[in-house]
């Protein structure tokens, strides 16, 4: 059987591997920032909170347990909830003061170079041909958890579903998704 590189750089990430670490959100964060950016919307935000995500990453590697889920599902887990926090937090913690920096930011160009935008495009193409494979159900329920950010106990009252089914379909649904994108 083969290990999954990313279980592998993890364990290494535990031990304070700071190469493996490096490598680690060389393969990862593109994906993450993906699901940071569709849930926050602003590619700021989704950068520092992706920045905090691999933080936490480096703090507790040691805590990701590779019989209870793949590692892109636990990374991918942290920047969701995190991106849950910063969308329930105050908003007065959103306004920028009138220093010189927060005038930079205010008026850089957040638009992607060339290459990032093919890159993007490219995934974008792959995510969707894999989500159109998908059923209707699974599709659905693909959504609700990762662009909208319900939890499967909102999804199963939602959907009027039995929770254990909402979780078998989600992740079958996630296995599908898993090996369309890999193939």
């Amino acid at each position: 059987m083969d290990e999954d590189p990313l279980a592998a750089l993890l364990s290494r990430v535990a031990l304070g591997d700071m190469k493996a670490f490096e490598t680690l959100y060389q393969h990862s964060s593109p994906r993450l920032f993906a699901v940071a950016l569709r849930m926050v919307k602003r590619a700021d935000w989704a950068e520092e909170i992706l920045q905090e995500c691999y933080v936490r990453v480096w703090h507790h590697a040691d805590s990701y347990m590779r019989e209870k889920s793949a590692p892109l599902t636990w990374l991918t887990q942290i920047v969701r909830n995190r991106c849950l926090d910063w969308l329930r937090r105050p908003a007065h913690e959103d306004s920028v003061g009138d220093d010189e920096e927060g005038i930079l930011e205010k008026h850089a160009d957040e638009r992607a170079g060339p290459l990032q935008q093919l890159l993007q495009a490219s995934e974008a193409q792959s995510l969707r041909r894999c989500m159109e494979a998908l059923e209707e159900r699974s599709r659905e329920l693909i959504l609700l958890a990762y662009y909208q950010g319900l939890s499967h106990s909102e999804m199963a009252q939602e959907l009027s579903l039995p929770l254990g089914t909402v979780k078998t379909w989600v992740r079958r649904a996630l296995m599908q998704l898993k090996g369309c994108l890999s193939s």
